[in-house]
């Protein structure tokens, strides 16, 4: 299930994760009802964006669920995170969804977070053996998303790295949607899953899938 590393450098993720922070603030804040109407006392514009909602969605890449299925191993999406099952192309796919629950995007410094509710429960169906990882939170100061393991809080863990480097935007008045989001495996959660799991599948670097994600404020 190896999948060779991408060439995207991190100061490119970076840049992207910039300007998904501006259009997010630009959306939020400079389209707001009093954008526009200035005075000589008004105070400059708040320099972060607090997210209300949203979804954020990935789906795996070719021949990951294949591979993991043929292994007995299956990933299924914990409530309220949603799970269904592709075919396209002669491939087949899983794509699990994750309401954003919260978080927020600030300019200066760029940073910030996207916090979901939901989680993917990792089971061998031989042995029985399993591992869940949920309350996903995607950092945008270092372009990573972390869950928790087995549901215990200080069991947080760096579980993906995320490239936006080829990732498209689309900004609403009060949305902003990223797509194209290539999402590979830490050496962490890679050893956490062959560990918890008796296996040899996971390493380092695997392209695991894309993510989109649509964030409303």
């Amino acid at each position: 299930m190896t999948v060779p590393h991408g060439t995207v450098g991190k100061g490119d993720t970076m840049r992207v994760f910039r300007r998904l922070a501006v259009i997010a603030a630009a959306a939020g804040l400079l389209l707001g009802p009093a954008a526009g109407i200035a005075s000589a006392g008004a105070r400059p514009a708040a320099s972060a964006v607090h997210l209300r909602s949203g979804t954020t969605s990935v789906t795996t890449a070719s021949g990951i669920a294949v591979a993991l299925f043929k292994n007995g191993i299956v990933p299924v999406a914990t409530l309220p995170g949603r799970e269904v099952i592709k075919y396209r192309h002669g491939q087949v796919a899983a794509k699990f969804g994750f309401p954003v629950t919260g978080g927020k995007v600030s300019l200066s410094p760029l940073g910030g977070y996207i916090a979901h509710s939901g989680g993917i429960l990792f089971i061998d169906l031989a042995t029985g053996r399993k591992i869940k990882v949920s309350d996903f939170v995607i950092s945008l100061t270092h372009g990573n998303l972390t869950g928790i393991v087995n549901g215990n809080p200080k069991a947080r863990v760096t579980l993906f790295n995320l490239s936006l480097a080829h990732a498209t935007l689309k900004a609403g008045k009060h949305s902003v949607r990223a797509s194209g989001i290539v999402v590979t495996l830490t050496k962490t959660a890679a050893s956490a899953l062959d560990a918890a799991l008796g296996t040899k599948l996971f390493s380092a670097g695997l392209k695991l899938g894309t993510a989109s994600t649509v964030l409303r404020f």
